[in-house]
């Protein structure tokens, strides 16, 4: 598949047919990785999670110490 770099304001830009972004999952609003490899461009889907606003950037190592600190009580709760 071949298309032409286009400007974007100014930027430079190339479009993607929707089918094809549609089968790789990527929407409009998704971020994308791009990388140069080989003297390839290689673009992927973003797999970096987005935090709501209000979440500190240590949420998820905040929880995973909670988690692992009362696992016995967890397990607990689940079994009532």
């Amino acid at each position: 598949m071949e298309r032409k770099v286009t400007k974007i304001g100014n930027s430079l830009g190339v479009t993607f047919p929707a089918d094809l972004l549609e089968r790789l999952g990527v929407r409009q609003g998704d971020t994308v990785v791009m990388e140069e490899q080989d003297g390839a461009l290689l673009i992927r889907k973003s797999q970096k999670v987005e935090l709501p606003k209000g979440i500190s950037p240590d949420f998820f190592d905040t929880l995973d110490a909670n988690m692992t600190k009362y696992d016995q009580a967890i397990k607990g709760l689940v079994e009532r």
